[in-house]
């Protein structure tokens, strides 16, 4: 459904836009869905009344999801679900905002209840992939997202990281070889493919003790010669008082070693540090999807949430101060 993809963009002004342009459409769309789907129940007729009440809950729904209010949009979505019951546009709005509230399981019922209506719905299931993997739960993540790859060959890079953040170098690899052969594998998973295969060629292992003891100046002109991870690390906690410094060798830790979810932590923690909050909240965001544990996920958390107070939003703040402490129990 066409509307649906509408609806994927997270952009506030695009409520306005859509209450001023969409109406009309969302209807005649919803219409031609309901009829042409088995699967559904054919919906009662709505009165010009019921229509004009259906729309003003849905786009306020919108416009409260648009600003953090998720539970508010809850709300307002039961009110659009008492009026035209079982539609898959409502349930996948029921889902993206469950998620918000890291609340996973309801957000997995609502979009397998969407996809009931609407299997090959595209923005769906990349939602369901994004559920999952939010969930930890990469095997179904991974089944879904190749489903997606039938029809959209160019989403298999993203598979890549799901099969990293699953700890299957092996098939990452092997998916890595195929797209480099259509050269469609992008440069920084280049790199991260070179590494993964010399690593097995040439191990290069920095003894504790003695890199411990020496100077970050010492560090750093050895990483110049030398791009391992190990001592990217070590250049890397030794500039946290240096933003600038941080940020130059964070950001080249990016490209090296895009699946490294530190390099992104760090880079971001520069980026607030030099004041630059919104570029700050995205590259957290990007790193936090190749996070294991739930203790770096948890500091990833908090730095978004200094990066929101920074900018005064305090209902995000929130939210990811909440998100913070609960993966630390």
């Amino acid at each position: 459904m066409i509307l649906n993809k509408i609806y994927i963009e997270k952009n506030k002004n695009a409520v306005v836009c859509l209450k001023r342009t969409c109406i009309t459409m969302f209807f005649f769309l919803l219409s031609i869905t309901l009829n042409g789907q088995d699967s559904i129940a054919e919906a009662p007729d709505l009165n010009e009344n019921k229509e004009l009440e259906f729309q003003q809950f849905f786009f306020k729904a919108l416009s409260e999801k648009s600003i953090g209010n998720y539970q508010k949009a809850i709300e307002l979505l039961e009110s659009c679900n008492q009026i035209l019951q079982n539609n898959s546009t409502v349930f996948f709005e029921f889902s993206k905002n469950y998620l918000e509230l890291n609340k996973t399981l309801l957000a997995k019922e609502y979009i397998e209840r969407a996809l009931q209506k609407d299997a090959n719905n595209i923005w769906m299931l990349k939602h369901l992939v994004k559920v999952n993997a939010r969930d930890r739960n990469f095997k179904e993540a991974i089944q879904t997202q190749q489903k997606i790859i039938e029809t959209n060959p160019k989403e298999r890079e993203y598979l890549v990281r799901l099969h990293l953040q699953n700890n299957d170098v092996k098939s990452a690899l092997a998916l890595m070889n195929t797209l480099e052969s259509e050269n469609a594998l992008p440069s920084n998973l280049k790199s991260y493919k070179e590494r993964l295969e010399n690593r097995n060629k040439k191990k290069r292992e920095i003894p504790t003790k003695k890199t411990e003891k020496l100077e970050l100046a010492t560090i750093i002109s050895r990483f110049k010669t030398d791009k391992s991870f190990a001592l990217l690390k070590q250049v890397l906690e030794g500039s946290i008082a240096k933003p600038d410094q941080l940020l130059q060798y964070s950001t080249e830790g990016i490209t090296l070693f895009p699946a490294q979810p530190l390099v992104y932590f760090m880079n971001g923690k520069a980026l607030i540090l030099k004041q630059e909050y919104k570029k700050a909240i995205s590259i957290l965001k990007n790193g936090v999807d190749f996070v294991i544990e739930d203790a770096m996920e948890a500091n990833f958390y908090n730095e978004i949430a200094k990066a929101y107070k920074a900018l005064g939003n305090l209902s995000e703040e929130k939210k990811y101060l909440q998100k913070s402490k609960k993966l630390k129990g």
